[in-house]
This record gives C-alpha cells, structure tokens and sequence, in this order.
C-alpha cells in the first residue's frame, strides 16, 4: 500500500467508524453549573470547556475505553474511564480541594484553552521525561516557531533561541508570574538557573503578543515557567546522566508531602560537560528550595532558587574561512592582522569544527544568581481570589579574559617608566563584572461566574545594577594594585505596570476578551564606560499596550480565533551606551501584533493553524552603523514585518502510533534597508541603499517532527526531526553572510521498569544527530573595507555531531 493511500486509510477510519457522543455537565457541590471547567479525554486531542451552564460535548468517538479528566480552579480533579457504547450523558459534580490550588498563583499571566492566543503548554510528565540535563531551549525546541542555539554545541551551558525569529531579549520569560528576563539587557541567560527544569511543574509559551505580563521585552512571545507544586504524598527522585563529551548530571529531590497544613521541597543538581566546542566545558550548580503553608481558602509559600555557572567562553565562534578548509582566506586574515600568526598556525593545524579562538586557561565566564520568592494567594468566595507576590533577585559575577598588548591610557593610567624608557603597553588579565539587585511586587485579583472573568493585576520593580572592570594582572606592572578598577558604570531601572482583562462569554460558543496594559519606565545610566565614555542620560517610556479577541467554539470538535495585540519595547542598555552621542538616539520600537487560528480536534486526529501578521515600526536592528569608538550600534528601522502560518497536526492511530507535527512558513522583511560599512582605508562609512531586505536570523521555514511508537507495554522510541531552512546573520540579505539550512534527527528511547523495589525506574537513552549532520544554528558577522575591498569577521557556532545522553530516574 502506497504511503498516501495509508495515511488516507488512517483517517477514513478515525473519521467513519468514530460515530459516539459524549455529553455532560459540570457542577459544583451545591449543583451550581461550572463555566470554563477544562474537560481532557486522556491520551486523545479531545480538550474543551464547559459553557456557561457548565455543560460539554465530545462528538465522534469510537468505541473505546477512555479516561475522561475534568479540572476547575479550587477543586478536585475528576477522573472516570468510560466506555463509549451509545451516547452518554454525564453529570458530574466536582468537590472543593482542601487546599487551594496553586494555579491561582499563574492564573493571571496564563492563556486557556479558549483564549484566543497561540500558545503551547508542556506538562510535568513531558517536562520529566525530556530533562537529561539540556537547557531549557532544546526541552523547547520542538514547539512551534522555536529555533533552540548552543554555544558548545551540545545544548548544555551558554544557550539561546529565536520565536518566528523574534530574539532572545524580546522575549519576556517569567517564573511563576515573576520577572526572569534582565531589565536591562532584556535577555535570559538560562546557564543561571541551570537544570531548573527539575523542579518546573509545566511551562506555557506565548506567541505574538500574548496576554500582558510582568518584566521587560514582551515583544513577539512570552514563556511562564511554574515551579513545582503541592504534592499531597512524600516524594523522593534521584535522576543521573552520562553522555558524550563527559557530559554528568545529577539531581535528588525530595518533598515531604502535606503535613498537616505545611509542605517543603528541595532539590540539588550539578551538571558537568566537556562540549563539543574544544574547551567548551560548563560547571553548573543549583539549589531549589520552597515551602509553604496551605488551607482551603488560603497559600502562603516561599521560593529559593539559586544558581551557579562557570563556562568555559565560546563565544566567537568558528570563522567561516576556517570552516570552509580555505586556507587562503586564512593568510587573508593573518595578513589583516585579525589574528596572529601563531593563532593562525593553530586555525590550520586543529579540528575546524571545535576549534576555540581562547587557549588562557581561566577564559571563563563566572556568575551566581540567586531567586528569592513569596507568594501569597487567597481565595474571598468561589468567585473572587487575590494574589501578592515579592521577589529579589541578586546576581553577580564576571568573565575574565587575557588581552595582549594593551595601551595604559586605555585603562586612564599613564606608561610606566622600564630601564629608564616608558612602556606604552601590556599583556594583562582583567575581569568585567555585573552586580545587581532586582526587586519588586506583583499583584492579581480575578473575579469570575458563568458569563464573565475579570482580571486586575500589575507590579512594580527596581532593578540597580553596577558594571564595572578590574585588572587582575599585568606582564609590565603599571597599575595602582592587583585589584584596579578602571571602569565603573551604574544602571537603575524603574518599572510599573497596571493591566486589566476582562473575558465575557457572548453566547454559549463565542468568547470576548479585552485586555489593556499601561506601563512606565524610568531608566537612569551613569558612570563610565570600558572605553572610558562618559555613559550620563536618562530615560523615561510611558506605554499603552491593547489586545483584543474573540473565541468561537463552532462545535465540540472546531474552533477559531482572532486577535489583536500592540506592544511596545524600550530599548536595552547596549542600544543606550552603544549610540553615537552626535549621531541619532534609539527610541522605543512598537509590534502591532494581527493573528488568526482554527483547530479541529477529535479523539485521533489534530489540525490547527495560527495565521500572524507582526507589523513593526521603528524596529532596532543593525545596519552596520559605529559609534565614535568603532563599536557597533543599533539603529530604529521605520518599517518591518514578519508574516507567517504556524501549522500543526498530530495523529494517534493504531493504539501503538503517535505522531505529531508543525511547521511555520513565514516572510519576513525590513522595508527600505540601508546598509553602512565600516571604510578602514579612509576612516568613514560607506553606505550601500538595499531596498527590501530579510530581516536577520528569520528562515522562511520552521519544521518539527516527533513520531513515537509503543514497542512495547514498558518501551517507547521515539523519532525526532527539525528542519530549519537558509537564514541571513545580516539584514542584507547577501548569500555570502548566512547560516545554511540544515536538517537534524535524533532517537529517544523511554523504558520503564517493572520491579518492587523502587516506586518508579525508568531508563531513558537520547541519540542526537544520528546521520551526522554538519551543521550551524547561529553566526555573528562584521563587514569593512581595506585596500578597496570588501572583508568580514565573521563567526559560526557549529553544533555536536552524533552524540549520546543516557538518564535513569529513579522514584521513592
């Protein structure tokens, strides 16, 4: 039978011989009905909510035993396995939790199954299942949209990621409704809390807008990490891998369960790894700790998180000349003096794939960061709760470096005098730090009944943060004490928000839902920079961000959405001290955010699309444009816009088959692009008029396959592919400046134990890359001009060959 007639044949049977209804109501103790309960036939795609007199409906089902979950904030989960024979109606009547729930504690920030926002939930079993000790973004990688990236090469220590191209530091990234993402920079750097995904209970990405959140650089998407909850009996884990590259983790957690009206829980991980990239290696430790006390009205828990990382720096990646065996170009860069000859020697003589421009022994970036969390959350009645949340978060640390033949006045110190001549310069050793304290309050309050919710939250926060650098040594001496500080700059950033949303079910199919943010920014720089400027200024950003929608339930099986959302971003310290102060300051970028989406369920079959259209006016991108120290900066792009469809799908066949799908098709564009290039022989800029350009690190195509077969009753395989297709590393849209499109599959083997001993023993085995793939996720590129030519820097981070990791987890 011909693949198309098999597929064909798969769905006539899902569709011809599914021919039961399931029906039902639920109500609370009182036999109130209960809207917006979330109703889960388990093991199928079938996921709705009750209207607004609590009823549901599931169509077209087979005559098969199912597991049928229905869940509502403040109550019992209920659970029931059903045999569909005929239609069924069921009456179903949920009891109060003795304990509040603490999905209260997120409600606010999170989408539902009805909200009219693209968004993906990965659950605790998921989340438990893919940790072998990667980061966050490969745990991701499989989700619409998401390009995951690796400094070393193997997902573990620096890690980085784009959403439908939208980078890092426009992505707002919270922890329990708490501020991740750096105030200043914008970015999360998950190396922080590394193997935080040991004590996560599910994790809900945003695309687009989204609803408002807390924090800085909810522009394009949005990820809300949950940190574990109440588990009503004693648990105690251990989880271990070994991998490639002497790739180790190990983590133990233990929870005590609620005792009477208190419950602890505390994990302890550390994951080692050599990378792939020579001396790529990370050294990561972590703690999580929380507490709290739990009644049926009432949560008050504390959270500490603390995280320790020392990686290696892989950060320039590898040339491409390098990459492309041309040794010509090679002597070209020798000869441009961008890199001496020894180091140009070790380009043509070692691996070209892992070689690492850094050999000093201590070429490390170092940094702790620790979360301190109390949450309070109470429930007044069955319709009105109130949440309270306060965090600080202090981190610290610095990445060292060894330069040679530095000039004294660059560090503002005069040339010491050797055997009676004045020395100019010096081979030395310095450290870039960043302290800072981040610390502020959040706020929800929700009021709900059958017809409509409403929503009131916001927060404030203060961020203060120092940067400075102290040189540590120096071949000729020269400097005051072995400590010297030559640079000390100051950041404090204040921020407020205040957002109301408000849902109201139109009728028993359609949902409305308005949500308006007001945010106010005030952001103070001082001090000086490492190139000794002057960074003086200050800032203060007023925003108004709408969202509007609508939810259509057509039936039990179809929906559809629409929706509008506007954000508006400040731009981050970089942009700030990087400007040319006689040149044109960055002002702040505005996305008004158009998307659209149908999904049809049914118990073995998955369709849905998400349509987006991102208009962005003054985007900050780069355009080659310096600043008065050669450093590059960013510059406000009138007009630009990413344009795509998100497809996703997913099939159950056969009872031992799973197969789920997506891929993101877009076009994304800077209208009337100017390119400036950096002229080294006659010391100005070039400037090149593009027109229509690719906005950088945007592939038209986004592709993901996950295909799992039952082996059997203990052992599951899973296949798993992504393609991603050409992207440019400028907005120049030139083919000789881009990453090439590449095409990675890997082998996921899941066993679970049989045996007495242990209350769970699974073995999991992951197989990255298993046809050896060359390929590279991310590039940074620098475009001159010398002796009338054009050149680049440029660099490349290519990504492991076939690798391995092996975990055991082990349940108490």
């Amino acid at each position: 039978m011909k693949t198309g007639s098999l597929i064909l044949f798969l769905l006539l049977q899902t569709v011809v011989f599914a021919q039961h209804h399931l029906t039902g109501t639920v109500r609370d103790e009182n036999g109130g009905p209960l809207s917006n309960a979330n109703v889960v036939m388990d093991n199928t795609f079938m996921v709705t909510s009750t209207n607004s007199e609590g009823k549901f409906v599931f169509k077209n089902l087979k005559d098969e035993n199912y597991l049928i979950k229905v869940s509502y904030l403040g109550y019992e989960t209920f659970q029931k396995q059903i045999n569909v024979k005929d239609s069924e109606i069921l009456d179903i009547h949920l009891k109060r939790s003795p304990v509040l729930v603490e999905e209260v504690l997120i409600s606010a920030s999170r989408a539902s199954s009805n909200s009219p926002v693209a968004h993906t939930t990965i659950g605790k079993e998921t989340v438990r299942n893919e940790n072998l000790g990667q980061d966050i973004p490969y745990l991701l990688n499989m989700t619409p949209s998401f390009v995951a990236t690796s400094d070393a090469g193997t997902g573990i220590g620096y890690t980085n990621f784009r959403i439908r191209g939208t980078d890092l530091n426009r992505i707002n990234v919270t922890m329990n409704g708490i501020p991740v993402s750096d105030a200043e920079s914008h970015s999360t750097y998950f190396v922080d809390i590394p193997d935080v995904v040991s004590s996560v209970e599910n994790i809900q990405v945003q695309r687009g807008v989204g609803n408002s959140t807390n924090g800085a650089g909810a522009f394009g998407a949005s990820i809300d990490i949950q940190t574990s909850k109440l588990d009503s009996q004693a648990i105690a884990n251990y989880s271990g891998t070994y991998g490639s590259f002497n790739t180790f983790r190990n983590n133990v957690s233990v929870g005590t369960g609620l005792n009477g009206k208190f419950a602890f829980n505390a994990s302890l991980s550390k994951i080692t790894s050599d990378g792939f990239i020579d001396r790529g290696a990370s050294d990561l430790k972590s703690v999580f700790l929380s507490g709290g006390y739990f009644t049926a009205n009432t949560i008050l828990k504390a959270i500490v998180f603390s995280g320790i990382e020392q990686t290696y720096q892989a950060w320039n990646g590898v040339t491409s000349v390098r990459l492309n065996n041309d040794l010509a170009g090679m002597q070209e860069y020798e000869d441009n003096y961008l890199y001496s000859h020894d180091q140009t020697v070790n380009m043509i003589n070692s691996n070209s794939r892992t070689y690492n421009l850094y050999t000093y022994k201590n070429q490390v970036d170092h940094y702790q960061q620790d979360y301190y969390q109390l949450h309070f959350s109470h429930k007044f009645n069955p319709d009105f709760n109130l949440n309270i949340s306060g965090f600080y978060t202090y981190g610290r640390g610095y990445y060292e470096q060894y330069e040679d033949d530095q000039d004294y006045q660059d560090y503002n110190l005069s040339a010491p005098v050797v055997n009676g001549a004045p020395v100019e310069s010096t081979d030395l050793i310095r450290r870039k730090w960043l302290d800072n304290n981040f610390y502020g309050l959040i706020f929800s309050s929700t009021y709900k009944n059958n017809k409509s919710d409403l929503t009131i939250g916001g927060g404030g926060n203060i961020y203060d943060g120092r940067h400075f650098g102290r040189v540590i040594w120096a071949e000729n001496g020269g400097f005051p004490d072995n400590d010297y500080q030559w640079y000390h700059g100051t950041g404090i950033k204040k921020d407020c928000n205040l957002y109301t949303r408000y849902n109201y079910r139109l009728t028993s199919k359609l949902n409305a839902s308005v949500d308006l943010q007001y945010r106010h920014i005030n952001y103070e720089i001082g001090g000086i920079d490492d190139d000794l400027r002057n960074l003086t200024q200050s800032h203060s950003f007023d925003f108004f961000n709408p969202k509007a929608g609508f939810f259509y339930a057509i039936n039990g099986q179809n929906s559809m959405y629409v929706n509008y959302g506007r954000a508006n971003r400040e731009p981050n310290r970089d942009n700030f001290v990087d400007a040319d102060p006689a040149g044109k300051q960055p002002t702040f970028e505005t996305l008004n955010d158009f998307e659209g989406g149908y999904q049809f369920k049914s118990a073995h079959l998955l369709f849905g699309t998400n349509l987006y259209y991102m208009h962005y006016k003054n985007q900050l991108i780069l355009t080659g444009q310096i600043n008065d120290v050669g450093s590059a900066i960013m510059t406000n792009a009138a007009d630009s816009y990413r344009a795509g469809v998100e497809l996703m799908a997913g099939l159950k066949f056969l009872k031992i088959f799973n197969w789920d799908i997506n891929a993101t098709f877009s076009r994304n564009r800077i209208m009337d692009f100017t390119e400036y290039v950096e002229n080294w022989d006659s010391g100005d800029l070039r400037v090149n008029a593009l027109g229509n350009t690719d906005i950088a690190f945007s592939p038209d195509i986004i592709a993901n396959s996950k295909f799992t077969c039952k082996l059997s009753e203990n052992l599951d395989m899973s296949f798993l592919s992504s393609y991603v297709s050409s992207q440019f590393i400028d907005n120049t849209s030139n083919s000789d400046r881009k990453l090439d499109a590449y095409f990675v599959n890997n082998v996921k083997l899941d066993y679970l134990v049989k045996q007495k001993l242990f209350k769970e023993l699974k073995l999991h085995c992951l197989i990255n890359n298993i046809f050896d793939e060359k390929y590279e996720n991310n590039a940074w590129v620098y475009s001159y001009i010398y002796n009338q030519q054009r050149y680049k820097m440029d660099g490349y981070f290519p990504q492991a060959g076939t690798n391995f990791l092996f975990s055991i987890n082990i349940g108490f």
